[in-house]
């Protein structure tokens, strides 16, 4: 009968281990994508755009801004922010909250930067109109695209380090599944069963 319970649990406590490896999997995933998508503005976009005239970088920056507003960019654009959150709750009483909590922090701090920085400079931008009717373009550009640039270059570097920090969490978590504190291990992979395991 102890047998069944003591089965019992570590299947429930398996599952559990593989639905937390699930949702941790998630969030790094969610976070590689929106490191990548700032990471890419900040070494190519930018720059490439810096080489534009005025009138061709407002519409360009103006597009570019409205194209983002789509499901697939705010899914991950949140979900990296609610996986993560979700997976630091889940993993609130071992050793490897710590790099997910800290993860939460960088990235939070991102979400932060984007939604009082960047996105009232999209807006801002796109509240300019028409790049061919802007008596002066210049200055319309001049007042979004230093700031902008510069913290995206933090945004970019605050989400690799969440990146980083899932990255560690991950094979933290794997490593504590494998000592047998995720999941059950095999007996013939335990090295306190000895020669025992092959009898």
């Amino acid at each position: 009968m102890s047998e069944n319970v003591a089965t019992a649990r570590n299947t429930t406590a398996a599952r559990g281990s593989r639905g937390t490896g699930l949702v941790l999997g998630a969030a790094t995933v969610a976070m590689g994508l929106i490191s990548g998508t700032f990471y890419i503005f900040a070494c190519g976009v930018m720059p490439g755009l810096a080489r534009s005239s005025d009138r061709a970088y407002i519409e360009v920056m103006q597009d570019v801004n409205a194209a983002f507003e789509n499901a697939v960019f705010f899914a991950s654009f949140m979900g990296a922010l609610l996986l993560t959150g979700v997976a630091a709750w889940m993993l609130r009483r071992g050793p490897v909250r710590w790099w997910v909590l800290a993860a939460l922090l960088a990235y939070f701090l991102t979400f932060v930067l984007t939604v009082t920085v960047n996105v009232p400079l999209n807006d801002e931008l796109a509240d300019a109109g028409d790049p061919a009717k802007i008596a002066d373009p210049a200055a319309v550009r001049a007042d979004f695209e230093d700031t902008w640039v510069a913290w995206n270059v933090v945004r970019a570097l605050l989400s690799t380090l969440a990146l980083g920090f899932l990255v560690r969490a991950l094979v933290v978590f794997g490593r504590g599944r494998g000592d047998g504190a995720g999941g059950a291990q095999s007996a013939y992979l335990d090295p306190a069963a000895g020669s025992s395991a092959s009898r």
